[in-house]
């Protein structure tokens, strides 16, 4: 669809913008993080680097490929994903407008922090844009009925010949069903959690 296609670049366009600037001009951004960072490092897991300077480059990268990707529509709802992720710690290290006395700096500060939420949401609803296409969900259950019907049809057959056949066969179909399902039901839980 041609909004998608105006949309996704457009969306991602600060983001390309925002990572180029910090790796050619990082010092600012370290500043800010580094208060955020010196807060966080105790929870972090040890993969994680605590370096404020490879914090701040690593998400410039990041900003710099999923906004690629967002905008040349390859992998939108991961890049979006992606994007969404680098947004919050920016947003929360950028923009605190919470402890700010200066009014007019609380209130730069909270604008800018409400257009971050904004931009959030925009990719948010990029990251669950499946295109016009049927979810995970949709398909899963949809494919658990086919192969429900199946077993039935196939037991329906085979009932004529044998009825002990068709109820063991019938059962068999019954259990694929509702194994089926109940694994759709928790593949969407896990996605939606």
């Amino acid at each position: 669809m041609i909004v998608r296609r105006l949309a996704r670049p457009m969306l991602a366009a600060i983001f390309i913008k925002g990572g180029v600037d910090t790796l050619l001009n990082p010092e600012p951004r370290i500043q800010k993080a580094t208060p955020l960072l010196e807060k966080a490092a105790p929870s972090l897991p040890e993969q994680v680097p605590s370096e404020p300077h490879q914090l701040v480059k690593i998400d410039a990268g990041v900003k710099i490929a999923a906004g690629s990707l967002l905008a040349i529509n390859r992998f939108p709802r991961l890049a979006s994903l992606a994007l969404a992720a680098t947004l919050v710690p920016t947003t929360v290290a950028g923009h605190p407008f919470w402890e700010k006395s200066d009014p007019a700096e609380k209130q730069a500060d909270q604008q800018q922090f409400l257009k971050n939420v904004s931009i959030l949401g925009g990719l948010v609803l990029a990251a669950v844009d499946t295109g016009g296409k049927p979810s995970l969900g949709w398909r899963g259950r949809r494919a658990a009925r086919k192969l429900a019907k199946r077993a039935d049809k196939l037991s329906g057959e085979l009932t004529g010949h044998s009825d002990d056949a068709g109820d063991k066969l019938r059962e068999a179909g019954d259990k694929v069903r509702k194994n089926v399902i109940d694994g759709v039901d928790v593949a969407i839980g896990a996605i939606a959690s």
